[in-house]
């Protein structure tokens, strides 16, 4: 399973990459605080689970607090505000003392530390799901099973159509929102266009989950494929924490106190 080197350059990586492409409003206080929580975040409750295990008469309490703390989204209901509290009152102290530079020349606030806290969270699931308990995870054995493994797939006309008619409306509406001269902002057809991919996305789970759990006889959705499991998966672990860290960003660029 993933050890803390794993989750920590993989937070770092994507904290690094996120502080150069928005030149400074995600900070390295932003990326602290991230890949602390996608490393020692929900991992609290295994390391609680660890202690009890020298003490027997308090092993059950540390198998509960792991049970609640060790989930994507427990973790964040439950010590989201307490820690968002500490996590704002480290950054004023990060950069009153002058140790870590936040390149917004400002401490991040309880709203932005929660939402790096949850990002944090599910970017350690995202490993944890993919590469822990040698294959047979929960969540994985689930995003297999919405695939077709009995035999050979056959290929369903009404699956061809409904797939190819999905794909070609987000090929042309992508098309048509950013075409030439159509006067609207980047930021504008950026809006739309991810409107319209969770429009699409939306509509492709329900036919996947149409075909899987409510026809009777089951048949496959999209071949063998298992789409629906892999769109849910990635919606939740990948996409969601990273839009968590967009949200978490400063409103100031900082461009001109960042040389490029």
């Amino acid at each position: 399973m993933p050890g803390p080197g794993a989750h920590t350059m993989y937070a770092l990586g994507v904290g690094t990459g996120l502080m150069r492409l928005s030149r400074g409003r995600f900070g390295p206080h932003h990326c602290l605080f991230y890949a602390a929580n996608a490393f020692l975040g929900p991992d609290l409750g295994s390391f609680s689970e660890w202690l009890t295990s020298f003490l027997p008469s308090f092993s059950s309490l540390g198998s509960f607090v792991m049970d609640l703390v060790h989930h994507p989204f427990y973790y964040p209901l439950l010590l989201g505000l307490p820690l968002s509290f500490f996590y704002a009152w480290l950054s004023a102290v990060l950069l009153r003392k002058g140790i870590l530079d936040p390149a917004s020349g400002v401490p991040l606030s309880k709203m932005q530390c929660f939402f790096l806290l949850s990002a944090g969270s599910l970017s350690h699931f995202f490993l944890d799901h993919l590469f822990e308990e040698n294959g047979h995870s929960t969540m994985y054995t689930w995003i297999l099973s919405t695939g077709w493994w009995k035999n050979r797939a056959p290929i369903n006309p009404d699956a061809v159509v409904v797939v190819g008619l999905l794909c070609t409306s987000l090929f042309t509406g992508f098309i048509f929102i950013n075409r030439m001269k159509n006067g609207k902002s980047i930021i504008k057809r950026s809006d739309k266009s991810l409107k319209l991919i969770l429009a699409i996305a939306t509509l492709y789970c329900i036919w996947c989950a149409s075909q899987i759990y409510w026809r009777n006889p089951p048949q496959p959705a999209v071949g063998e494929e298992a789409d629906l499991g892999v769109i849910i998966f990635l919606a939740l672990y990948f996409f969601l924490p990273h839009g968590l860290c967009l949200l978490s960003m400063n409103q100031r660029d900082t461009t001109d106190q960042m040389p490029l």
